[in-house]
């Protein structure tokens, strides 16, 4: 059966996976309780004769009444009233198909700190006049408080009232597609967040708790009812609010491929017809995911971590699998696409992580210098424009942007910001004390903050300076940072992209101590050279007779990069 209301002239349907109870009421807001009928397989049902806009919940004891876990809508926030949603929307764009993979320069962003989906549609002419013509939203379902990054989420098919309303997410993606842009939305399947979860107390069976996963128990998608549930809520996101594409955040934790694969697949066959692009967070670097007829790409943290050990010099936590010969393992993710291909990881206890990736197109792999993650999980939120030096950062932006993976970015890297972005919540009474206590804890092992004092400097997640100082501001040579990622979005447009199908890695090399160089053969079997020096010493780059399309810093003057396509 179908999650959540199904609206009709003649009322609501209303229907409710609940195996762990024998009776549930419906209650309408202003209107009679109705019991429900079983259904069997623990669904119930029942029709009310209401309309959009019509508040209820669900009933399933005196003393114990919960949301709509499909609520497409709510008030009052997850613990309050879900709303009946009329879908149907007039769309400015409806011949809008999307735009194809090689296209896309995705801008990641977080809705509440942009002021919400409102917010966020003013941002976008600016974004798509630099040459970006994508942006991935953080998650927007509903989550407790009025702010957080979205990975707290309770209600996955409901978008978080502080954010506004299902028109107005809508309106936002219309506004994408007028200029140009593609949308993409952060989802996640693989854990619910801690306050306004009521799941458990009538479908236990929703999760396996023998799985252990860092939330708790595995979602049982392998069970019809919740394989269902996230199936359908991508699709809604994908045709209700005609989002271009998904990225399913830390599949790894969901530990099932038949599932990953069986979404994938029908996700398909229901948006024929138009360019749906589907990226995979997946921490064990599955090169069996990644192809087109399953996932477009896959977010390569192999990518980030190797540069940021070459741009800062930072070798603790994750950053210890990629301190030993950066250089080299940077060639090899440019080279082959993921470093760890079944090597033993010191951070993961010297277990094999990965599968060979060097069969897979360029394009497989979304690359990335900072997005929410790399910058929020700092305990103080830096970002690379106060922690690399300025030259090295141009350099690596220019290897990001003209290189044949396909780049992502982080709202507020187009203008230098210097804004922190800060891990925030907005919990209260004992659960904000343990989140508080937990972020600090979790930074003990760092000689950074193994003293008690210094670790009550890290901002306390739910205090709300900690979300106002997570927007980003423009840096101090902000027009400096915007004509570098102008010039560089332009070549790309105009060099890269035309020749990105079909392209195929030659190979890469080190070249010296933080250098390497690194070609492909483009579409059109054009040479892409791309030769980079992140270290301190002078070297020598390849003789190639052409002149490069982009270059920066002579080779013996710090940090520099170019870049050569020979037709």
């Amino acid at each position: 059966m179908a999650w959540g209301p199904t609206l009709a002239e003649d009322g609501t349907t209303f229907r409710f996976w609940a195996p762990d109870r024998d009776a549930v009421t419906l209650e309408i807001a202003d209107g009679d309780a109705v019991p429900m009928s079983s259904e069997g397989e623990g669904w119930f049902s029942a029709k009310a004769p209401v309309g959009a806009g019509a508040r209820y919940r669900f009933r399933l004891a005196d003393d114990l009444t919960v949301p709509d876990p499909a609520s497409r809508a709510q008030d009052g926030g997850v613990h309050g009233w879900s709303v009946v949603v009329d879908q149907t929307y007039d769309w400015r764009t409806p011949d809008w198909h999307g735009r194809s993979w090689e296209e896309m320069v995705i801008q990641e962003v977080h809705v509440g700190a942009l002021g919400g989906f409102a917010g966020v549609a003013d941002h976008l002419s600016a974004i798509a006049a630099l040459g970006i013509t994508a942006i991935e939203l953080m998650p927007v379902n509903a989550f407790g408080g009025t702010r957080n990054w979205g990975y707290d989420g309770v209600l996955p098919y409901a978008p978080a009232e502080s954010y506004g309303t299902p028109d107005e997410l809508k309106a936002l993606v219309d506004r994408a597609h007028e200029l140009g842009l593609a949308v993409f939305l952060d989802v996640v399947y693989n854990h619910f967040g801690p306050d306004g979860n009521y799941l458990s107390a009538y479908a236990k069976g929703f999760f396996h708790p023998e799985v252990d996963t860092p939330w708790g128990g595995a979602v049982a998608v392998d069970q019809a009812p919740v394989h269902r549930y996230f199936v359908d809520n991508a699709l809604m996101w994908l045709n209700d609010y005609k989002f271009d594409g998904l990225r399913f955040d830390a599949v790894h934790a969901i530990e099932n491929d038949d599932f990953l694969d069986a979404m994938a697949a029908e996700l398909r066959e229901k948006t024929k017809g138009r360019h749906v692009h589907l990226v995979l967070e997946n921490e064990g670097n599955d090169a069996e995911r990644l192809h087109p007829a399953a996932f477009d790409a896959q977010w390569n943290d192999d990518f980030h971590n190797v540069l940021h050990v070459l741009l800062t010099g930072e070798t603790s936590a994750y950053y210890a699998d990629f301190a030993d010969r950066p250089a080299e393992r940077l060639a090899r993710c440019l080279g082959e696409g993921f470093i760890y291909q079944g090597e033993g990881s010191p951070n993961h206890d010297g277990k094999p992580r990965g599968k060979p990736s060097a069969h897979l197109s360029p394009t497989a792999f979304v690359a990335f210098l900072q997005n929410h993650d790399q910058i929020g999980n700092r305990a103080m939120g830096e970002r690379l424009t106060l922690l690399a030096d300025a030259q090295k950062l141009r350099a690596a932006t220019a290897l990001l942007l003209l290189g044949p993976q396909i780049p992502l970015l982080f709202m507020g890297d187009e203008h230098g910001s210097e804004s922190p972005f800060l891990f925030f919540t907005d919990f209260h009474d004992d659960l904000a004390d343990a989140v508080r206590e937990g972020r600090r804890k979790e930074f003990a092992k760092f000689a950074a903050f193994a003293d008690p004092e210094a670790r009550e400097a890290i901002p306390d997640p739910n205090a709300h300076e900690t979300f106002l100082q997570s927007r980003a501001r423009p840096g101090a040579d902000a027009a400096e940072w915007q004509d570098l990622y102008r010039t560089l979005l332009k070549i790309r447009h105009e060099q890269i992209i035309p020749r990105l199908r079909n392209t195929t890695t030659i190979g890469a090399e080190v070249i010296g101590e933080g250098a390497v160089v690194a070609r492909w053969k483009m579409g059109d079997s054009a040479i892409l050279t791309i030769a980079l020096n992140l270290g301190d010493d002078v070297v020598d780059f390849p003789a190639i007779e052409a002149s490069p399309i982009f270059a920066d810093n002579e080779p013996g003057e710090g940090a520099s990069v170019a870049v050569w396509l020979d037709r």
